[in-house]
């Protein structure tokens, strides 16, 4: 009997070992599997926008590199939310992907209850490229540089509008952080969209906007906007003549329109590694490089930890900003 218990506890002992050997190699199989069928890049807004050109950039790249479908999915609506919400609860299997820019970081502070937890059911695959926001004037503002600007609407407080394409957007954001770190006052008209804010720009309705940079070259070039400067630390190759807002007269400001890659936090690190380091080597390329840089963008193609990273800190930003300008958005 005893020799019977022994060979039961073995043969328990070596079913344990290898359930938890099988366990431990699954990610990896996986991970050299991966991918095994179609694929689906979520675009949390309409077609047409920087998120949805970038996504179908990729989209290409990934279907060429591993000769699967792969197929941008347009899940608008609630500033993004709604296509967040639906790739936080689909299948971590690496397959289902999500594609934002830069308001994502600000929606934990701007809608008190979102379908989802940011923190929790997503994880960061790539910051995947980056580019300025334009502060632009109608040429009727008797200004022609930052500085000028600030001493302007110092001097007329709660007289100067600014446009946005909606209240939490980048460009809102951008123009309450040039509010508090210049001491000025600017008074925020929100837009449904930026083709509508554009419009009265140009018009001179509302004087002022924080624009896409290659949205504003033409209209800068052809002299229906001025452009005082550029949101980040840096001048942008595709406008070098553009000085940054912070080398103008603000040091310090920074609002970085970016774009990054998440999936569902349930997804495998060895898929999520792989995956992040096929759009490495898709980014890297000469065509892509170029066709971004025509749209102001900088590819970054940053590791899911240095991702991370700055998503706490972009996070954290935001997080300041709204509170200071007591902006509360509404799904």
């Amino acid at each position: 009997m005893a020799a019977r218990l022994q060979t039961s506890i073995r043969t328990f002992c070596a079913g344990l070992i290898a359930t938890a050997i099988a366990l431990a190699a699954a990610p990896h199989a996986a991970a050299q599997n991966y991918p095994t069928g179609p694929m689906r890049i979520v675009v949390p807004f309409t077609p047409g926008g920087g998120t949805d050109i970038l996504a179908r950039l990729i989209a290409q790249k990934l279907n060429e590199a591993w000769s699967q479908p792969v197929v941008v999915d347009n899940r608008p609506g609630a500033s993004g939310t709604v296509g967040t919400a639906f790739v936080a609860k689909a299948a971590g299997d690496g397959h289902t992907m999500l594609i934002v820019p830069a308001g994502y970081a600000g929606n934990p502070s701007l809608y008190k209850k979102l379908p989802y937890d940011q923190n929790r059911e997503l994880a960061p695959v790539s910051w995947l490229a980056s580019g300025p926001l334009t502060l632009v004037v109608h040429p009727s503002l008797p200004v022609h540089s930052v500085k000028a600007f600030i001493a302007f609407a110092r001097a007329r407080p709660g007289e100067i509008n600014f446009g946005s394409s909606g209240a939490g957007t980048l460009p809102h954001l951008s123009a309450e952080l040039f509010n508090s770190m210049s001491g000025i006052k600017m008074v925020h008209i929100p837009y449904k969209g930026a083709g509508a804010a554009v419009t009265d720009v140009m018009a001179g309705r509302v004087p002022v906007y924080f624009m896409n940079i290659l949205q504003s070259l033409s209209l800068i070039k052809a002299g229906k906007l001025r452009a005082l400067g550029v949101t980040t630390p840096e001048r942008t190759p595709i406008a070098p003549e553009i000085p940054s807002i912070a080398e103008a007269g603000l040091k310090g400001f920074d609002m970085t329109n970016w774009y990054g890659m998440l999936v569902p936090a349930t997804t495998p690190r060895e898929v999520t590694v792989k995956l992040n380091a096929e759009l490495a080597r898709a980014l890297k390329l000469p065509e892509l490089r170029s066709r971004l840089a025509d749209d102001g963008m900088t590819v970054v193609a940053s590791t899911p930890e240095q991702f991370s990273e700055f998503l706490t800190r972009e996070t954290a930003k935001f997080s300041r900003v709204i509170e200071t300008a007591g902006i509360q958005g509404s799904l």
